[in-house]
């Protein structure tokens, strides 16, 4: 009977631990637009300055995509406003002698691995934002389907997390 158990058990884990693997594989989809945003080189002051004009700009992109339910609806907010994002990053960087490029169309993207997925290198829509030499290091994300912004807003400080091995153990004691 024990064997049986410790046997069940294990199958158990197994099964859970494969479920959460394949939940947490994110796929972005063909039809989508991207997000780049790329450091003027690799030093760390510029990263620093990278992820600085991210955190003030990613805020404002999101809140203009906010009501969009389609990727023609956000292509069209996203070319309407290129000059309000335009001066969010002029904004961001005005402590910094920094010049910056907007481009929203297709735009190249290196080989990427993001959650487990690999997506090839090529020419992608996108909203690309390059400060100064563009020669460092990037951050970027999909802006529609919004799966940036939903990773970025996830509040999960109300979950209650249970070990589901202890909750059994315990129900046979």
């Amino acid at each position: 009977m024990k064997k049986l158990l410790i046997v069940t058990l294990f199958i158990t884990v197994a099964l859970v631990y494969m479920k959460s693997i394949n939940e947490s594989i994110v796929i972005i989809p063909e039809n989508s637009l991207r997000f780049r945003l790329i450091a003027n080189s690799p030093s760390l002051e510029d990263t620093v300055i990278k992820n600085e004009v991210k955190v003030k700009i990613e805020k404002d992109i999101a809140t203009l995509l906010k009501e969009s339910n389609s990727i023609n609806e956000s292509r069209k907010i996203l070319s309407n406003n290129l000059n309000i994002i335009e001066d969010k990053v002029e904004d961001a960087l005005k402590d910094y002698n920094l010049d910056f490029e907007v481009n929203f169309g297709e735009n190249y993207f290196p080989r990427k691995e993001y959650k487990g997925v690999v997506y090839e290198e090529g020419l992608y829509e996108s909203l690309v934002i390059t400060l100064g030499n563009g020669k460092g290091e990037n951050w970027w994300c999909v802006l529609f389907p919004p799966l940036c912004f939903l990773e970025s807003s996830d509040d999960t400080s109300d979950v209650e997390y249970q070990f589901f091995i202890s909750s059994i153990i315990n129900h046979f004691k």
